[in-house]
């Protein structure tokens, strides 16, 4: 462990331990002490897990929850001091000499000039945020620990004297208190518009910022004299939401929640903008005797001056003899109007926001002074081409189903369902967002299992109703293909879009362009990771060719979750394992939950992230990249093809044994995490308890509770046994991309499950069949997994999360006990109400404790 890191956990620790002995006395901390002790002996075989458990079942409930309390802390505060090493790191690496390994500086290196010259002309980058309910910590949590945060970062200063840091250690001890002090559960379930709230702190704290930084570093390595010259890096990455928009099985997202979602955005994005337009206009000081204006800059204030005489003579008052200043502080009024409504004054759209910051530009050029062109007031224009008035595109989701519903009660004609008229309403909501806000704020419209082209035309029908004869709003409609059989079916349906009208009229007006989302989560649940890894590959490449056949400039929505099984795992691996043909420069992503403060909580972070996807999105174009993986994916094929036959054979037979049901939400806490409220969403689409009707979710966040993380690695270990020539799977596993992503992804899965404690949960069922069938394949997987990469352990090649994982094993060890312990409980039925909900809080206090030490949900 790097000495830094080491010292921060030892100094959040000891300070921890002192809350603890201030709060509960030293028992409390002896009692923390004696199992963290238990379970690190445990795993060195010096003790039995059964003196473990009765460590545990020995505690009044009480204490037993403060005990898990105590070691869900020390996952905030480790996950913390993790994150800061890795700050540390990547400033240590940024030396000034090579480009940084996966950024954008060595990718425009390696490529080359001219050829990165292409692909940055069609580089097109979209995340889009998601309120899935994967991020197990309250808001008031993750706020306790970003003052932490801070306070660390000061601590890190070597400038800071004795004094200063006798300080910041006296205020991390007051932080920690409180932390130790917040409740780590949500008493109420937060609604949609609180979701979209969350999200907006990603976006004052980080996103704003870092965004122009971003294409700094990609200008900065296309050629020198960055901020002296017309930049060559043009904003290539734009941002959606669906918070607020997806209603898909959530009947709390309704159209005026869409109305207000993308007020909330508008108002953040505005707030921000006249914000940089104030400042940059402040320091924006450059006198006319030496930086004289253009005609055009001169033009545009005359007619502000003749629009808005006082204002303008208020700002020239402030600014004399400073015009390019005094045009970008009319400008930030105009902003601030923009987002008060106010008429006269506002803005019509970012264009002629757009329009007047060129101005200013091109008249600071003219004038001899290019680096007050090109610098800051250029951040400030990539920010508006970035961000527009509505920040992200809110995009609209629903299901197929209830648009054939809504759409026969139309034409059957008599009164409609609420149902029916809240489609209605919801495609007026996006008529009156894309009149207020344009087109791209609001027009893409998502259909969950879509299965004919008829689900596609049935939108455009039902957005023609809800125009009352007017007109409709402008939409895409994105196919989403969930399942196997949707997958296979993906370019038969996108022939019969190419039939329709609205479809055709839309490729013209956008030079062709097509959208289409593919579904990692349901695939997986349905499939076994392996076969539904394989399945998306070959639809990745099916549409590929298709849409070349077509002449369509198609761009794939790639459905990923936070969680290996259900499509996550490093981003980069998983562009570069894309099929080939299918990037062609634009790679569109989810990012869900945790993930979403995970990547972008913090500028460093989410700047090293953005740079590693855009770096593997311009290497996964490049000619030579894509016919290397096209040769390994036909070498390969038949190999693939026996090992999905044999995965998805052991997955089903498990999923589809009967009784698996019942068993899998007894040995699992399934039922019980819904109270941890973690989203607005109900956790199954529809009100039974079918596991086809099971979100990903829940599916993959009770597996990973009970240390099993099924969803990502069953059924591997029977397809890699049914090959065998070892020598080829290792072949395989060095040149095709896409399998070395499976298998890495799969043996990351493995290195966060515990065999011993997850046979205890397995036992909670009284199915040893079941049981017995998961942990042989466990086994199994393990074992023909470390042979086929060559490595003696799990992650032995990956040293920074090897070390991660074995330090924090032993802790979340100590919670899944406590949780066994309330969930063996519940199961053997409690008669008393009160004593009951204790046990309730109990596990769901040591679930969210799993989670953040797993650093996993869904």
């Amino acid at each position: 462990m790097p000495e830094p890191l080491r010292g921060d956990v030892r100094l959040l620790s000891s300070l921890l331990g002192q809350v603890l002995v201030e709060y509960g006395g030293q028992d409390l901390l002896d009692d923390v002490e004696s199992l963290r002790h238990a379970v690190i002996a445990t795993r060195r075989d010096e003790k039995d897990v059964d003196d473990v458990a009765a460590i545990v079942s020995g505690w009044p409930l009480d204490r037993a929850e403060l005990v898990a309390r105590a070691f869900t802390v020390y996952f905030h505060l480790t996950n913390l001091a993790e994150e800061h090493q890795r700050i540390r790191t990547l400033r240590e690496r940024d030396t000034g000499g090579e480009p940084q390994r996966e950024s954008v500086g060595a990718a425009v290196r390696e490529i080359g000039d001219e050829r990165i010259k292409e692909l940055l002309e069609d580089l097109e980058l979209r995340p889009v945020f998601t309120a899935h309910p994967t991020e197990a910590r309250r808001r008031a949590v993750v706020t306790a620990i970003l003052r932490i945060s801070a306070l660390l970062t000061d601590l890190d200063d070597a400038r800071a004297g004795s004094g200063e840091r006798e300080e910041i250690t006296r205020r991390l001890l007051e932080e920690i208190d409180l932390l130790w002090r917040t409740s780590q559960l949500r008493r109420t379930k937060p609604d949609p518009l609180d979701e979209v709230r969350t999200a907006m702190a990603i976006f004052d704290e980080t996103l704003f910022r870092v965004v122009p930084t971003i294409y700094r570093s990609l200008d900065t390595a296309l050629a020198p004299g960055t901020g002296a010259r017309p930049p060559l890096a043009h904003a290539y990455l734009r941002f959606g939401s669906w918070i607020g928009g997806d209603r898909d099985g959530n009947p709390y997202v309704t159209a005026q929640v869409t109305r207000e979602a993308i007020g909330v955005q508008a108002d953040h994005i505005l707030r921000a903008l006249g914000l940089a337009c104030t400042r940059v206009g402040r320091t924006l000081t450059a006198h006319e005797s030496t930086t004289p204006p253009s005609a055009a800059l001169r033009g545009a204030l005359a007619g502000a001056r003749a629009a808005q005489p006082d204002l303008i003579a208020g700002i020239a008052k402030r600014s004399p003899g400073e015009p390019h200043r005094q045009l970008l502080l009319y400008a930030a009024e105009r902003v601030e109007a923009t987002r008060r409504r106010d008429a006269d004054l506002a803005y019509d759209g970012p264009a002629d926001l757009l329009a007047d910051l060129r101005i200013i530009q091109d008249s600071l050029v003219e004038a001899g002074a290019p680096r007050q062109a090109y610098g800051e007031l250029q951040h400030l224009i990539w920010q508006v081409e970035t961000f527009g008035f509505h920040l992200a595109e809110l995009e609209v989701r629903q299901h197929s189903g209830v648009h054939e519903m809504a759409l026969a009660e139309i034409r059957a004609g008599g009164e409609l369902s609420e149902q029916t008229e809240e489609v209605l309403d919801t495609l007026r909501v996006i008529a009156w967002v894309q009149e207020r806000f344009g087109a791209d704020a609001c027009r893409r419209y998502v259909i969950s299992f879509t299965r004919t082209a008829e689900d596609i035309e049935t939108v455009y029908e039902l957005a023609e109703h809800a125009a009352l004869g007017g007109r409709p709003p402008v939409l895409d409609v994105v196919p989403l293909f969930e399942t196997g059989e949707d997958l296979d079916r993906s370019p038969a349906v996108l022939d019969g879009m190419l039939r329709l009208a609205p479809v055709r009229r839309r490729l013209l007006e956008t030079g062709r362009r097509l959208e289409v989302m593919l579904g990692y989560s349901d695939s997986a649940k349905q499939l076994g990771p392996t076969t539904a890894t394989l399945k998306l590959y070959d639809t990745q490449a099916a549409l590929a060719s298709w849409a070349a056949r077509h002449d369509i400039r198609l761009t794939l929505f790639h459905g990923r979750g936070g969680a290996l099984g259900r499509g996550g795992g490093p981003a980069g691996r998983a562009v570069l394992a894309q099929a080939p043909g299918s990037v062609a420069g634009r790679f569109k992503v989810t990012e869900q939950g945790e993930v979403i403060f995970a990547r972008y909580g913090h500028k460093e972070i989410a700047r090293r992230h953005v740079e590693q996807v855009t770096s593997a999105v311009l290497f996964a174009s490049t000619p030579g990249i894509e016919e290397r993986a096209l040769a390994a994916a036909e070498r390969f094929r038949p190999l693939a093809d026996r090992i999905s036959v044999a995965a998805e054979r052991t997955y089903r037979s498990l999923t589809e044994a009967e009784g698996f049901a019942g068993w899998f939400a007894e040995v699992s806490p399934l039922h019980e995490i819904g109270n941890l409220r973690l989203g607005s969403r109900p956790s199954r689409r529809k009100a039974t308890a079918s596991l086809d009707d099971l979100r990903a979710i829940p599916w993959v966040f009770s597996w990973t509770q009970t240390r099993v993380n099924l969803p990502g690695w069953y059924g591997l270990g029977s397809g890699l046994a049914a090959v065998d020539d070892l020598g080829e799977l290792r072949e395989a596993y060095r040149s095709w991309p896409l399998f070395a992503a499976l298998l890495d992804n799969v043996e990351m899965s493995l290195a966060k499950t515990d065999r011993a404690i997850a046979e205890r949960y397995l036992a909670l069922g009284d199915r040893p069949d079941l049981a017995s069938a998961v942990l042989e394949e466990y086994d199994r997987t393990q074992s023909l997994v470390l042979q086929v990469t060559g490595h003696t352990r799990l992650l032995e090649d990956r040293k920074v999360l090897s070390r991660a994982v074995e330090l924090r094993n032993p802790y979340v060890d100590a919670l899944s006990h406590l949780q066994l312990r309330a969930l063996q409980e519940l199961r053997a039925g409690i008669e008393d109400d009160a004593q009951r909900e204790k046990v309730e809080d109990l596990l769901l206090l040591s679930a969210a404790g799993v989670a953040a030490g797993l650093q996993n949900t869904g």
